[in-house]
């Protein structure tokens, strides 16, 4: 019986997800194997190399949008696993909003950004 869980998410951006899991001082593969309870492993497109045995996997749906893949139990056993997908997605949505406000024809947008915990 497996011990993975997938979440649906909001992530699209393949790039930007990457980037912001490096921002956060996380190591990324792609197209790796997440590893799991009792060395249990799920192929996925992208994946957080976390400290310890467990890692997260992100797989691409067919609309483009990314699910989440982890064994979330052993994710628990060394990170506040609310905490840390939290900041990722945080991190996500700050590098996406600032890199839709580089797009052409946004050059001389006013815009403000404000982050809130």
């Amino acid at each position: 019986m497996s011990h993975f869980s997938t979440l649906r998410t909001k992530i699209t951006d393949a790039e930007i997800l990457k980037a912001s899991l490096r921002d956060l001082g996380i190591s990324v593969k792609t197209d790796a194997d997440v590893r799991g309870y009792n060395g249990q492993r799920v192929r996925s497109d992208i994946v957080a190399i976390l400290e310890g045995e467990y890692d997260l996997g992100w797989s691409r749906n067919t609309d483009g949008s990314f699910d989440l893949i982890a064994d979330l139990w052993g994710v628990a056993k060394k990170h506040n696993q609310t905490e840390l997908i939290n900041s990722i997605n945080q991190k996500y949505a700050v590098n996406k909003t600032l890199s839709e406000v580089k797009r052409p024809g946004l050059q001389n947008a006013n815009v403000k950004l404000v982050l809130q915990k």
